[in-house]
């Protein structure tokens, strides 16, 4: 078995627990359980009820998109929907995004699923994309492969290594978490490019400890430093909710601060 592929819901909840390093005593324990009985559901003894799908998928700290799947493994159906961008139960989702992009005005803000896909951005985003691709690209966006691929953002980052290895770092750790095909398939396709998979095994050492890793910017004469900060919205209920991250971007010295303020054309 690889990459969430399951026969049944004992095979399931084994892999899950040996990927999180519990014993069945731990994993019992936290559920509620015995270790009798989880030993039970792993070897199909016995079946799990919906309630206790749902505390063992609780303590292996699972995403919402995982516990569905944790319920079709054991026979029950899906209980967490997965709505979109746009629709009507996620009018309030939609207006808090939109407020936060545009208080984020004028730095740039953007927001993403899980896999980096872009969703939407705001004015700061459109010109910092603009400023160093010539032109705001047509068609959907991948911001990982934007940042990871020579042929995009690349070359205009001073130091891209620091930024590519803790970037490709918090993609690795996603997929551990995730556990999802998904997830292994971004992880592998961003390694896929020139020089990742070198640079994903080399330690991370810095010649002097920094509060923050700036991305330092240059094209031209034009020099920009930023960093980000990545939110997530909280209490979510609903898979796309749960999956979304807003990233924004802020300026590390008056120059670039500048820059962002200038009134555009």
């Amino acid at each position: 078995m690889a990459n969430g592929t399951y026969k049944n819901f004992g095979e399931h909840l084994r892999w899950w627990r040996k990927r999180r390093g519990l014993s069945q005593l731990e994993l019992a324990g936290a559920a509620g359980s015995s270790q009798r009985h989880l030993s039970f559901l792993e070897s199909g003894r016995a079946a799990p009820s919906q309630q206790m799908v749902l505390s063992l998928a609780a303590a292996l700290n699972v995403s919402l998109r995982q516990q569905n799947a944790f319920l079709a493994s054991a026979g029950y159906a899906a209980i967490w929907r997965e709505s979109q961008l746009g629709e009507p139960e996620l009018a309030q989702v939609d207006g808090a995004l939109d407020h936060i992009l545009a208080q984020q005005e004028p730095f740039p803000a953007f927001v993403v699923d899980r896999h980096w896909n872009l969703k939407r951005a705001n004015a700061g985003a459109a010109r910092l994309v603009a400023f160093i691709l010539g032109a705001v690209p047509e068609g959907p966006v991948n911001l990982a492969d934007a940042l990871l691929s020579p042929a995009v953002m690349r070359p205009f980052i001073v130091n891209w290594k620091e930024v590519a290895l803790h970037f490709i770092r918090g993609v690795q750790a996603d997929a551990i978490a995730d556990g999802s095909p998904e997830s292994s398939a971004l992880l592998l396709r961003l390694l896929s490019h020139e020089g990742l998979p070198e640079l994903a095994h080399s330690p991370a050492v810095e010649e002097a400890p920094r509060s923050l890793l700036p991305i330092h910017l240059l094209k031209g004469s034009i020099s920009l430093n930023i960093f980000t900060t990545i939110a997530t919205l909280g209490t979510p209920q609903d898979i796309t909710v749960q999956e979304i991250r807003i990233e924004n971007f802020f300026p590390m010295d008056e120059g670039t601060t500048s820059f962002f303020r200038q009134p555009t054309a």
